[in-house]
């Protein structure tokens, strides 16, 4: 059978940095893939072809079944052959994963780490910190009200709160959180030039590769030490979970340490912020909805969740097939590598009317921005009680809010959001 081929134009965009820094255009190549070839095969120059998923349910039905679409087998965000090579020959049994979390593990080996902190997320627990996640809002909020009336909201306000938040439930002092931010920053946005480490474009794998080992290193010899503290010194915090906790009778290997340090410091915050700034620019274009979502008992939750969808922050993950598999109307042979575009699957017209709209009173808002099945993610709640507080903190005590300035997306592929967001306001 005969794999559909997507349009080179189509195959380029989903894997180019610049285009989901730009981000609209990017928006028409994906509508036209979901109308005419939701899953079709991206043929790239340096690139081994994979399946592009671009449905709303096939993605489901993908995340539905880990045993059949693993995580292990190949990277978990879309690689070129050379980086992926090298990859491979700089990490143990060449499995490819410079960073090992839970991300990149399958059964057993998934549900065994994940157990580890899952209770610390959950709402009933979450509930324990509230107030001190309120406290942290409150700051923010004053700081910015401080600012004079004019503030980069991404970058001052939404990166710092998150920040702050998951840096306290997991135990780094607030003067660490800077370095955090950086080598999160650094981590996730490798492409783009103002973010990664060398401020440069990059123009090659060895570069790429060479870049993020550098940001790993810099992680590992952090949490290296925060390990060795809270092994003498155990605290009521995460990292005391996670540098004293067994799996299968012995104590975490330190790669696998390392990795889900990494994944609750970084994750952790960056897609909680960009959401964050993505709702608030959606309030500085619009005034009516602004002046709804200021009442202080106005219901934030459909704000919240209309700015996760709209934003898509996981912009995508890459999958493993372990055997034939009917999927979409296509088959799928084990072995094909298949994108999860998110992007794509929260416009997706067949389940969100009038997709390309911000529209906080969806009856029934199914996005998927947070995955699904065995991966969904570990800290959905968490993002969700953040945001309302942060919602709830802030807009009551403004009294306007407005653009200042164009905003401007992260250039990568993998993790965005907002970079800047100039804003201008008047405190109530």
């Amino acid at each position: 059978m005969t794999k559909p081929v997507l349009p080179a134009e189509v195959a380029a965009s989903v894997i180019d940095p610049v285009a989901y820094g730009r981000w609209d255009p990017l928006h028409e190549q994906l509508a036209w893939a979901r109308a005419n070839a939701p899953l079709a095969v991206a043929e790239n120059d340096g690139y081994d072809p994979f399946w592009l998923v671009t449905r709303h349910a096939d993605i489901m039905a993908i995340s539905r079944d880990p045993q059949r679409f693993a995580s292990s087998l190949r990277p978990t965000a879309v690689t070129n052959r050379d980086a992926e090579a090298l990859a491979r020959t700089a990490t143990p049994n060449n499995d490819g994963h410079l960073v090992r979390s839970m991300v990149q593990m399958d059964a057993p080996d998934h549900m065994k780490y994940r157990l580890l902190t899952q209770s610390w997320f959950m709402p009933k627990n979450l509930r324990i910190v509230e107030e001190r996640i309120r406290q942290i809002a409150r700051d923010a909020v004053e700081r910015m009200l401080e600012s004079g009336g004019e503030i980069d909201f991404a970058h001052d306000v939404a990166a710092y709160y998150p920040l702050r938040v998951i840096m306290d439930i997991l135990g780094v002092p607030p003067q660490d959180e800077p370095r955090m931010l950086m080598l999160t920053q650094q981590l996730f946005g490798p492409t783009d030039p103002e973010l990664n480490r060398s401020r440069e474009t990059i123009r090659s794998a060895e570069q790429a590769i060479a870049m993020i080992q550098y940001v790993i290193a810099d992680f590992e010899n952090y949490f290296r030490e925060l390990t060795a503290d809270r092994r003498a010194n155990p605290r009521e915090d995460i990292a005391t979970v996670i540098a004293n906790a067994m799996v299968g009778g012995e104590q975490i290997p330190d790669r696998e340490l390392a990795g889900y340090y990494m994944i609750i410091a970084t994750a952790g915050h960056d897609t909680t912020s960009a959401s964050t700034a993505g709702a608030i620019m959606e309030l500085a274009k619009n005034p009516a909805l602004f002046e709804r979502f200021r009442d202080a008992d106005s219901d934030k939750s459909g704000l919240i969740e209309e700015a996760i969808r709209w934003t898509t922050p996981v912009q995508h993950f890459m999958r493993s097939a372990t055997e034939d598999v009917e999927i979409g109307g296509q088959t799928i042979i084990a072995g094909d590598w298949l994108m999860l575009n998110y992007v794509s699957a929260n416009r997706d017209e067949s389940v969100f009317n009038d997709p390309f709209v911000f529209d906080p009173d969806r009856e029934k808002n199914k996005h998927i921005a947070f995955g699904f099945g065995a991966h969904m993610c570990l800290g959905q709640h968490l993002a969700r009680m953040e945001m309302r507080i942060m919602m709830e903190e802030l807009l009551p005590r403004l009294k306007s809010i407005e653009l200042a300035g164009e905003p401007a997306r992260v250039e990568s592929a993998f993790v965005g959001g907002l970079k800047r967001l100039p804003i201008r306001f008047t405190a109530a």
